[in-house]
């Protein structure tokens, strides 16, 4: 393997764990309001046409993001109305909403643009890369991180930071998790613990709506049927895994990036690309099992 073939894996490694990892930070704040949210699926799927369809109506990658946020907001809500409001099964109301986002999707996706499979046009207007003079001057991280659409810097050099500090070190997120690990108790102080859930599920519906919208018009500048192909599931995987950390979240993210980033790479090796796709998937499975088996060991131990 090439230097230069490991350079470019890294560098699609970083670039493809963003809608994951942004879907993740989304997520830990259902986590922490111990609201099982499995529509992140669903939200990464539909931010991602809304985006496409946001861009090329309006002919502007700004719009683009704003109707890829809208398209997940309203995901958002629709999973609080049902959750929250009508009290239904949140299981139930994220496998709903998952299935309805993907029949959704297609749909209009052929009724607006009247295509099939996959939507690709020249009026996709693609989020800008920065070209960083600081990093232009550095051999390794150049050819990794420069060069990427902005909002890939701006989940790891804002994204993340913020939300430690607003789980960790505000009012807001001491409530949020006091919601999550006892919501009578927290009513019973004055803590409204529907409110706090509603914005927990919101603030997930903003997040997974920049990891969607990045997915296809940043890192793919393109829309196709089921395009988050079970990204959403790998970021609720790696919420359980790392237990709500968002720096554990990103690694685990990144790592997802690079089996993503490999199976591309090896795709020009005669690689069957049914086995190259599998990659990410495998990981997370093994990970899952992994970590199962260490429970399972200081289960026994503690026994």
């Amino acid at each position: 393997m090439s230097w230069n073939l490991i350079l470019t894996i890294l560098s699609s490694a970083f670039s493809a764990s963003i809608p994951v990892l942004l879907a993740g930070m989304g997520g830990l704040f259902t986590h922490h309001a111990n609201v099982f949210n499995i529509s992140l699926e669903g939200m990464l799927l539909v931010s991602a046409f809304t985006a496409v369809a946001g861009t090329m109506s309006t002919g502007s990658w700004v719009m683009g993001l704003v109707y890829g946020m809208l398209g997940s907001v309203f995901v958002s809500l629709l999973f609080a109305f049902f959750v929250l409001k009508i009290q239904m099964g949140e299981f139930i109301t994220g496998i709903a909403i998952n299935t309805l986002a993907t029949g959704g999707t297609t749909y209009f996706m052929r009724q607006m643009f009247n295509v099939k499979g996959t939507l690709t046009s020249p009026d996709i207007v693609s989020i800008p890369k920065w070209d960083i003079p600081i990093l232009r001057d550095i051999p390794v991280l150049s050819d990794i991180l420069n060069g990427q659409p902005w909002l890939f810097y701006f989940a790891f050099l804002v994204v993340i930071p913020l939300v430690y500090i607003v789980l960790y070190k505000t009012r807001f997120g001491l409530r949020l998790r006091a919601t999550g690990f006892e919501a009578k108790a927290a009513d019973a102080v004055g803590i409204k613990s529907h409110s706090y859930r509603l914005i927990a599920i919101l603030i997930c519906g903003v997040l997974c709506g920049l990891g969607g919208s990045y997915l296809s018009i940043g890192y793919m500048r393109m829309f196709s049927e089921n395009m988050s192909s079970g990204r959403g599931w790998i970021a609720i995987a790696i919420i359980l895994l790392t237990k709500g950390q968002p720096l554990k979240i990103m690694m685990l993210a990144l790592v997802f990036g690079f089996c993503e980033g490999l199976g591309m790479s090896l795709q020009g090796y005669e690689i069957p690309v049914q086995f190259t796709y599998m990659l990410p998937y495998v990981a997370t499975i093994i990970a899952l099992f992994l970590d199962s088996r260490k429970k399972k060991s200081v289960g026994n131990k503690k026994a």
